[in-house]
């Protein structure tokens, strides 16, 4: 089961529904994935496992599936969690000794990430700043939280960055992380309940180009240095979420400094129970200046898959 966003054909209003296998049930009494997240976990199950369906599943090749977030949702990562990750950082940096000590420390290093207009999910494009000469993805497990902090539920992220930005100077972060087409989502929400354990889920990534695989990598959530709820309680710590937030738990796979992504490679996302996600990559700004319009033309989406 995924809970999702779709466009039915010919519409461009959002429905919020349930996906099981190949098709998609509408959730009727629920307009947008803002109210499911604003509901105690216990609610938010009885509406998915619960509600008797009031209109026929859909086979879901016949919907446009959308980013899994609306409204006031925010999307937070986590940076440091994973020793591969503190490694790389220290390698690419200028002053790596502030990653030896957040990865230690007791409070995680947490940063914004995206609004949910700037999201993108599978089959749409991630991007690459023109003015950085080394980018990769980063592979996350993701919690969709509600507005207690409460884990309702997972899903995959692609959380794009800028090595070289990041590396020159850490207080460069919000430029290395944040821009258009840096934050992609799998387009469901897998129901925390239904994980049994999301202390021990594999992840893989591969890049390929021009039709072959030019880098893997697969790591476990089993390797993360903090425990899930030690990532939430600090974000909530100080802030409010009126509509939920979306945290990702940051990267155990980040390729070697030789590497970089090019414009036309495709990254493939998997966590095992959870989600997956696939992308092209795009260069620059421009090839991202669609999602100004998708605010409130959400199905001019359908054109770049």
């Amino acid at each position: 089961m995924h809970l999702v966003r779709y466009l039915l054909p010919g519409t461009d209003t959002p429905t919020i529904g349930v996906r099981n296998d190949n098709v998609v049930t509408p959730l009727s009494s629920t307009a947008t994935i803002a109210e499911l997240l604003r509901l105690p976990l216990a609610e938010f199950r009885r509406r998915l496992t619960q509600e008797p369906p009031t209109e026929a599943p859909i086979p879901v090749d016949n919907v446009q599936l959308l980013p899994p977030i609306d409204g006031r949702t925010e999307v937070w990562a986590s940076g440091v969690t994973y020793e591969r990750s503190r490694g790389a950082r220290v390698e690419e940096s200028s002053d790596g000794s502030i990653y030896q000590q957040v990865y230690d420390a007791a409070r995680p290093e947490l940063f914004f990430k995206a609004q949910p207009w700037r999201v993108v999910t599978h089959g749409e494009p991630v991007a690459i700043r023109e003015d950085s000469p080394l980018n990769v993805p980063e592979p996350e497990l993701a919690l969709v939280l509600n507005r207690s902090g409460e884990i309702l539920g997972l899903t995959a992220c692609n959380d794009m960055s800028s090595r070289s930005i990041e590396g020159d100077n850490p207080l460069y972060l919000p430029q290395a992380k944040i821009y258009s087409g840096s934050c992609s989502l799998a387009t469901g929400i897998r129901p925390f309940w239904q994980v049994e354990d999301p202390a021990d889920l594999t992840i893989r990534m591969s890049i390929h180009r021009d039709g072959k695989q030019v880098w893997y990598g697969e790591t476990s959530t089993s390797r993360l240095r903090r425990k899930l709820q030690d990532l939430v309680a600090p974000l909530f710590a100080g802030t409010d979420f009126p509509d939920g937030a979306v945290l990702a738990t940051g990267t155990g796979i980040v390729p070697e400094l030789s590497f970089t992504l090019h414009a036309g490679d495709r990254v493939e996302i998997e966590i095992d129970g959870v989600a997956s996600l696939s992308n092209p990559v795009v260069r620059g700004r421009e090839p991202m200046s669609w999602l100004v319009e998708s605010l409130d033309q959400p199905n001019v989406r359908s054109v770049l898959r």
